[in-house]
């Protein structure tokens, strides 16, 4: 991300890092009514050999913003479980663009969930997503007692 680079309105840092992400780092989050949203600035970290936007850093952040989607809408959720995912490539983000992936939960169920999400390079659409989650059951020592 060059220094003059805003991040837009709503984005504040993404407070669930993880491994996987970590490299990615600086990710941005931004949380609205029914919807989640990831972004971050494709650094040379997020591109490919052709100098294009990973598809499968477009797919893990698509997978973790449809999850958070959902699990903000479960009260007492203890976690989610990718089923399946699939995405569709509609063109690619560049080095420098701003990647946003816009998710929102479809249908939420007592096992499962479903979401979808959009990705924007630039404003421009380049994929979109959709996902099933299972639901963690509670652990037994954090549960009802009995």
């Amino acid at each position: 991300m060059s220094a003059d680079a805003e991040i837009p309105e709503g984005f504040t840092r993404h407070n669930r890092p993880s491994g996987l992400t970590q490299p990615w780092e600086p990710i941005y989050a931004a949380r609205r009514e029914e919807a989640f949203s990831l972004g971050l600035y494709a650094a040379q970290a997020h591109v490919n050999s052709r100098g294009f936007v990973h598809g499968g850093l477009l797919c893990a952040l698509a997978d973790n913003a449809m999850g958070l989607s959902c699990a903000y809408q479960i009260e007492g959720c203890s976690g989610l479980l990718t089923v399946n995912i699939s995405m569709d490539y509609l063109g690619s983000g560049q080095l420098g663009d701003w990647i946003e992936v816009r998710a929102q939960p479809r249908q939420l169920g007592k096992s499962l969930c479903f979401a979808e999400a959009s990705v924007y390079a630039d404003n421009h659409l380049c994929a979109t997503a959709r996902a099933v989650f299972k639901l963690l059951p509670i652990p037994a020592d954090k549960g009802a007692k009995t």
